[in-house]
């Protein structure tokens, strides 16, 4: 794909998911006004449900690599994915409603709303697959926009019913039942367009049957990354409350933004970097590298500015303290941009995504080890040091894997010319 036309993909994916930042922020502000409480159950409540959505994506991702890597016809491996990420999304519920019933504090025992919709919300990262691996833009974003505007339909009946006077019990209810609709409506929609698209054919599991590791291995990887980027919500809120884990959470999706940047261009180019060709693949990952870590840099000191004015003035007072914590993860944030780019290539090129599972188990690992220590000493500004730290070793070390797996020098990054190198004439590994 010449270098307009990826940046044409990236441009509709960049402006797809801004649409889709700016009414998460809109949820966002709407949740944090309700109180550091219901936005710290809100936080944690996501974190569950993302969890169960990274720990069966590889059902999508295989999908991805059939029709980008192997060009196959898909349509019966999509209706038997679809299938399974049902079956399992009844067993995933079934766990969840058990877990809910254990407990008495918030949000866990709301979690029998999210084991009814489990189900249903698996099929979007299953059947995205498809788009995935075509590089269709379009509806591939469809339902990242689509599920927020349909939240924030539900959060605006709630303030026009209770005019925001409510207690914190029935604010925590409706946020979540109206986040685990609204994800409901779009993985049902979602699903039948994907069945369109892949036109008639009989279910075929062979593939499943054939590439089971590969679907775990890319489960347990992406289950390790989130555990990575959220571990430390969690370990605030066991230390200092839901309101303090409310108040960190803020400032981790306020850094997070960083990687809408990085992840619109990685997304766009996913399956080139996903080319059979290793020099292709190599020159691919190199390119939205090179511009991923720039721009993260740049863009950081102004979303910083950004959040200083204005946090406290969006969401109150109560959040003037998420700023320290931010400042804080920002460089890290910045600097892990780049994991993006190198889990595609590991896992779409080269077939390993073990490899990126022991990046992001590196990070975890660092941060776990000083965040144990930080967080009953600093609270969530230790917190926030203890992530950024470990995701910059992390992001050398992923930096330095993929150099000398594609055969290139460090000066290829900044450069962003790869050149000729001995993995040039290397085909990719079988997953």
């Amino acid at each position: 794909m010449p270098l307009p036309t990826l940046a044409r993909g990236a441009a509709l994916n960049l402006a797809a998911r801004a649409a889709t930042v700016l009414m998460g922020l809109a949820i966002l502000v709407t949740v944090a006004r309700l109180g550091p409480a219901v936005q710290g159950a809100f936080a944690l409540f996501v974190a569950v449900e993302a969890a169960l959505l990274t720990l069966f994506s590889g059902l999508g991702l295989l999908l991805a690599r059939e029709v980008s890597h192997r060009h196959r016809a898909v349509g019966g491996l999509l209706r038997a994915a679809l299938a399974w990420s049902a079956a399992l999304g009844l067993v995933a519920g079934a766990l969840l409603a058990l877990a809910a019933s254990q407990s008495d504090t918030e949000p866990y025992r709301r979690l029998w709303l999210l084991a009814l919709a489990a189900p249903f919300i698996l099929w979007v990262p299953t059947a995205t697959g498809l788009w995935l691996g075509q590089g269709r833009m379009g509806p591939l974003n469809g339902p990242q926009v689509a599920a927020p505007a349909l939240v924030l339909v539900g959060l605006g009946v709630f303030w026009l019913g209770q005019r925001g006077d409510s207690s914190t019990v029935d604010a925590v209810w409706w946020v979540l039942l109206c986040w685990v609709l609204a994800k409901s409506l779009v993985a049902v929609a979602t699903a039948a367009m994907a069945l369109r698209d892949a036109g008639p054919a009989a279910a075929d599991a062979s593939a499943l049957r054939c590439e089971w590791r590969f679907v775990a291995l890319i489960g347990a990887t992406n289950l390790v990354s989130l555990m990575n980027y959220r571990a430390t919500l969690f370990l605030v809120e066991r230390q200092a409350g839901l309101a303090e884990a409310g108040v960190y959470s803020v400032a981790v999706q306020v850094a997070e933004l960083l990687w809408l940047l990085s992840s619109a261009l990685t997304v766009s180019a996913y399956h080139r970097i996903g080319s059979p060709d290793a020099a292709q693949a190599a020159a691919t990952t190199v390119k939205v590298l090179r511009f991923n870590l720039l721009a993260t840099a740049a863009a950081a000191p102004v979303l910083f500015l950004g959040a200083w004015w204005g946090l406290p003035w969006l969401l109150g007072p109560a959040y003037a303290g998420a700023l320290l914590p931010l400042a804080c993860l920002l460089p890290g944030v910045a600097a892990y941009a780049g994991a993006s780019s190198l889990s595609a290539y590991y896992t779409n090129h080269r077939g390993r995504p073990q490899w990126s599972a022991g990046i992001a188990g590196l990070s975890l690992a660092l941060t776990l080890a000083m965040a144990l220590w930080s967080v009953p000493a600093f609270g969530a500004v230790g917190a926030a040091l203890a992530t950024s730290a470990a995701y910059a070793v992390a992001i050398v070390v992923g930096l330095r894997l993929f150099l000398r797996d594609a055969g290139l020098p460090w000066r290829a990054l900044i450069t962003g010319h790869a050149g000729a190198q001995p993995a040039a004439t290397r085909q990719s590994d079988p997953a």
